[in-house]
Parts: C-alpha cells; sequence; structure tokens
C-alpha cells in the first residue's frame, strides 16, 4: 500500500485546512469546546459544511454527496479531527441517508435526503430494546398494518439524544409467523406523532445523552416503510455496517492521544514529567501501534468501498479495535491525572461562575470522560458480538 499523497492529494488537503480556518470560527470552537447546546453547535457546522458540499464525504454525488474517493475522504476526516470541529452526528447522514438513497423509492429520496444534508431534520435510532440490544432479531416492537397505517407499540432504549430528534428510524416487527429475521420492517417515524413518549436516562457521568422512547398506538403511514415489508433485516445490516465503520474514530483517537501526551508532560512523578517514566510511556507506545495498525485496517476499508465493495467482517474489526483504543486513551488520562480526575463539578462552565477548578484546567472532564466511553464497547453491538461475527465470516468456524 503506498501511503504517500500525491500533488493532488496534498492540494486537496490545503485546500480543506483553508476552509476550515475560515469558516470554523473561534467562537464556535469555544462553544463546542465547552460542551455548551451541543445540537446548536453541530447543526451550525453541518450548515457550513453544507453550504460548501461537503456535509456527507461518502454519499453519491447524486444524491448530493462529494463523490470523493477513499484518500479524499481519509483527508477530509484527518482534518476535522486535527481542527477539533463539532463531530457530526451518524444517524442521518451516515446511517439512515445511506438506507433512504440505497433501499428508498425516488420520493423518499427527494423528501428526506436533502433535509438530512442541511440538519433541517435531525435523527435518532430506534434499535435497541429492553431484552433485545445485541441480540437484536428479538426485538418485540409490533407494528400492525391498519388500512394506510402501520399502528406501532413498544419500547425502545438507548435512544442517543432522541429528546432533540424530529424523525426516528425503527425496526419494528410486522409478522410474527415467520423467521425472527424475516418478520422485522424498516420504519421511519415522525417523533412529534401522538403516542410517542422519551424518557431521559442518566448516565454515569451525569449526561442525558440516552432515552427511552415509548410507542403507544402510534399510527406511521405506511408510505414511510422503507423497501419491502419483511426487509428491515438485510437493511439493517446494511447500515450496522456503515455505523461501525465510523464508530473507529482513528483520527479523533489521534488528537487524543496528543493531548494524552500534553498532560503526561505536564504532570509529575517523583519530580519528573510523568512522559518520560518507562513504564507509561510504554503504554502510550503500545497505545499509538495500536492506533497505527487500525488506521491501516480502515484505509484498506475505504480501498474496498471505492471499488464497489461494502463495509464486511472489516468493519467489526475497526468497531472492536476502534472502541478499546478510545477506551485505553480515557484510562491513561485517568493514570495520569491521578487523585485530581476525582472531584467532579458539572458547573464548571456554568455563566457567572468565578471559583476556580480543582487542580489544572484539563482535569475537570478526565473522570466523565473515562466513565462515558465505558459504552463504546457495548453501542454498535457489543464486542463480544462482533467477535463471534469475525469467527463465522473471516475464520469460517
Amino acid at each position: 500500500m503506498d501511503l504517500s499523497f500525491t500533488p493532488e492529494e496534498l492540494a486537496f488537503r490545503d485546500e480543506v485546512r483553508t476552509f476550515i480556518a475560515e469558516n470554523y470560527t473561534p467562537d464556535l470552537k469555544r462553544r463546542h469546546l465547552a460542551g455548551g447546546d451541543r445540537k446548536d453547535t453541530v447543526v451550525e457546522w453541518q450548515r457550513i459544511l453544507n453550504a460548501k458540499g461537503w456535509a456527507a464525504p461518502a454519499w453519491p454525488r447524486k444524491y448530493g454527496g462529494t463523490g470523493w474517493g477513499p484518500t479524499q475522504r481519509y483527508i477530509f476526516g484527518e482534518e476535522l479531527a486535527a481542527a477539533e470541529t463539532p463531530g457530526l452526528l451518524p444517524f442521518g447522514l451516515a446511517m439512515v441517508g445511506p438506507v433512504i438513497y440505497t433501499f428508498g423509492r425516488e420520493d423518499q429520496k427527494q423528501r428526506y435526503l436533502p433535509r438530512i444534508l442541511g440538519a433541517e431534520d435531525w435523527w435518532c435510532q430506534g434499535y435497541s430494546e429492553p431484552g433485545s440490544g445485541s441480540d437484536l432479531a428479538s426485538l418485540r416492537t409490533r407494528a400492525v398494518r391498519d388500512g394506510d397505517h402501520y399502528v406501532v407499540n413498544g419500547t425502545k432504549t438507548w435512544t442517543t439524544l432522541a429528546q432533540h430528534a424530529d424523525w426516528i428510524f425503527c425496526l419494528v416487527r410486522t409478522d410474527t409467523s415467520v423467521k425472527q429475521q424475516e418478520g422485522i420492517s424498516f420504519l421511519l417515524i415522525d417523533m412529534n406523532t401522538p403516542g410517542i413518549t422519551v424518557r431521559p436516562i442518566i448516565t454515569i457521568d451525569g449526561s442525558h445523552e440516552v432515552n427511552e422512547t415509548n410507542f403507544v398506538d402510534v399510527r406511521v403511514p405506511v408510505e414511510n416503510r422503507i423497501g419491502e415489508e419483511g426487509q428491515g433485516w438485510t437493511i439493517a445490516k446494511f447500515l450496522l455496517g456503515h455505523e461501525r465503520s465510523g464508530i473507529a474514530a482513528v483520527g479523533r483517537s489521534k488528537k487524543q492521544i496528543e493531548r494524552l501526551k500534553q498532560i503526561a508532560g505536564a504532570e509529575r512523578l517523583d519530580g519528573s514529567p510523568l512522559i518520560q517514566d518507562s513504564g507509561f510511556r510504554r503504554a502510550l507506545s503500545e497505545l499509538e501501534v495500536d492506533l497505527l495498525a487500525l488506521e491501516y485496517t480502515e484505509l484498506r476499508t475505504l480501498a474496498g468501498e471505492q471499488a464497489g465493495k461494502g463495509p464486511g467482517p472489516e468493519s467489526s474489526i475497526l468497531k472492536i479495535r476502534g472502541t478499546e483504543i478510545q477506551q485505553r486513551i480515557t484510562e491513561l488520562a485517568l493514570e495520569a491525572i491521578g487523585p485530581y480526575a476525582a472531584p467532579f463539578d458539572r458547573t464548571l462552565d456554568a455563566p457567572g461562575r468565578n471559583e476556580p477548578s480543582i487542580g489544572p484546567d484539563y482535569a475537570a472532564l478526565i473522570a466523565p470522560s473515562y466513565f462515558n466511553m465505558r459504552k463504546t464497547s457495548i453501542y454498535g453491538g457489543s464486542n463480544e458480538i462482533q467477535h463471534n461475527i469475525i469467527a463465522k465470516m473471516v475464520l469460517g468456524l
């Protein structure tokens, strides 16, 4: 594999850097890094990218995407991560968008895709249920046909940012008389439909990121179904391949390792910078080597997609190793900070606060980040399930 960039690719990288420098304003960056209103910053940045035609790097040009090859997409992602721009949510751009332009009718493409690109609609995902997480085929949310509508009843859980959502894409059971996987359909549901209730689930880091979403006699037009009735499992596997590839987040892990090195350079162990400690340096070096190997795997996967091959079992490898590395980064950061990671004050960014933080400024969010990242090996299909997929599809076991 030739890892050197061509002159054209280097020129593209310079174009991306210039665009970010001119459009990612100091105020937007400050609000993003401070937390602030996550929806506001994400929507604002996505609309800036969409005005340039860059909101959906992986989409075909005919649907409003860039038409870029894998190297351009790789460069673009690396530069966004290096600049610490807001991460665009995958639910519309990377998940339901590709489902719609691959399996949807023409009227569905025209209705939904432009609004996804322009961040006019905020999407969430209705897959996991109480008791049906990794065993997704056992889902019990029912959709019963009633004329031109389905009547939906059931519960979805871990619905990320559903409190902001305009729409949810759902797997629902439309037939109970066939094999589990054959009785599932894929519906698009307006979150303002009567009968939908969103209940917050507060995570261990104290944030409101996920929810429980209940459906009681929710009427959904049949025209909101993607694909044929009973095709939901095929669509679900297609979507999960795209989701797991994106979870690897190689570029953002690189940025986190840079920050970890800065922290280790500032912290002291027996009077010397922690970064000079042989044990810590060994752990950090192993982390960087693993991330480099993951990066090469991601590049091979992107090259395969460019050749017309969709995400396959490689996406499970990316998901496993990517999330393990993300967790190890937060573990090393917690180790580097030591006791200063213990205090947790959610009012640090409150307007008008003038009290100093306990310990160095960079210590404030280390523990919340550590606890929040425990989820990464579970969502998108638990890592244990991904090992089973690799064993079956790659090793033939």
